[in-house]
C-alpha cells in the first residue's frame, strides 16, 4: 500500500511551534503582510530577516513529539511506498526520525541566494546580511515560500497523490491552498482519504474517515494500525 502523507502547523503546535495564524489573524505578534510577502521583504528586509532568524533560534527550544516520531517510524517500514510532505518550515519531522520529508514551503534552516538560485543548509542569523557561500553576492533571504509564491515540487507531489492508495491528511484546516486541494485530487485518482486533526477542518467533508483529536495521540494509534495490517 502507498501512503502519501499531508502535516500542518497543528502536528508541530503539540511540541509548541507557533501556529501559522492565531485568532487574531496575526503570526507570533506581526501581520503576514509585513513579514511573509516578497513585497514585505523588499520594502523592509531587516524585519524580515529578524522575524525568521528569530522563528530559527526557537527551533532550538522545541522537540519532536509523538506523532513526529511515529511517522517516522512508519517511513522506516514502508520506505518508497511512503511519501510525506509538509506544509511546515520546522524540522521536527527530521528530528523524529523521518529520513524523507518534502518540505512545500521551504525551511527555516535554509536559506536561498537571490543572486545565483542556491539553496543551502543555514543555521545563522541572516539579519547581517552575510555573503553567499557560493557566489559572494549578499543576496541570502529566507527559503521560505511566501504568499505569492509557487510551493516547491508541486509536479512530484501531484505525482505522489496519483499514485496514492491513501492519502492522510495531519493538523491542517484544510485552508490553505494549494494543499487544501490535495485531498480531492488523491481522491480522483482512486486513494482512500483520512483526516487526522484536532477538530474538523474546512475540508472535513471530502475525506472518507476523520477522527479528530490530539496528532499526539491520534497518529501513533494510526500508525500502529497500518503496521500491524502489513504483518497480519
Amino acid at each position: 500500500m502507498r501512503i502519501v502523507v499531508l502535516t500542518g502547523a497543528g502536528i508541530s503546535a503539540e511540541s509548541g511551534v507557533a501556529t501559522f495564524r492565531d485568532s487574531d489573524g496575526l503570526w507570533e505578534g506581526h501581520d503576514v503582510e509585513d513579514v511573509a510577502t516578497p513585497e514585505a521583504f523588499e520594502r523592509q528586509p531587516s524585519v524580515v530577516h529578524g522575524f525568521y532568524d528569530d522563528r530559527r533560534a526557537a527551533l532550538a527550544g522545541v522537540e519532536p513529539n509523538p506523532a513526529h516520531r511515529a511517522l517516522g517510524r512508519l517511513g522506516d517500514v514502508l520506505g518508497d511506498d511512503f511519501f510525506l510532505v509538509t506544509q511546515n518550515i520546522d524540522d521536527l519531522h527530521e528530528r523524529g526520525g523521518s529520513a524523507h520529508v518534502h518540505h512545500m514551503h521551504g525551511e527555516l534552516r535554509s536559506a536561498l541566494c537571490r543572486g545565483c538560485g542556491a539553496r543551502m543548509s543555514w543555521t545563522r542569523e541572516l539579519s547581517d546580511y552575510p555573503p553567499c557561500p557560493g557566489c559572494g553576492v549578499s543576496e541570502l533571504r529566507p527559503d521560505v515560500v511566501w504568499f505569492g509564491e509557487v510551493p516547491y515540487g508541486m509536479d512530484l507531489i501531484q505525482l505522489q497523490l496519483t499514485r496514492a492508495d491513501l492519502f492522510v491528511s495531519i493538523g491542517t484546516s484544510g485552508a490553505v491552498y494549494p494543499a487544501a486541494g490535495f485531498v480531492q485530487y488523491a481522491a480522483r485518482h482512486g486513494a482512500r482519504t483520512l483526516e487526522l486533526n484536532l477538530m474538523p477542518s474546512e475540508g472535513t467533508h471530502f475525506f472518507d474517515e476523520a477522527r479528530h483529536g490530539r496528532a499526539g495521540e491520534l497518529v501513533p494509534v494510526w500508525v500502529d494500525e497500518v503496521l500491524a495490517g502489513r504483518s497480519g
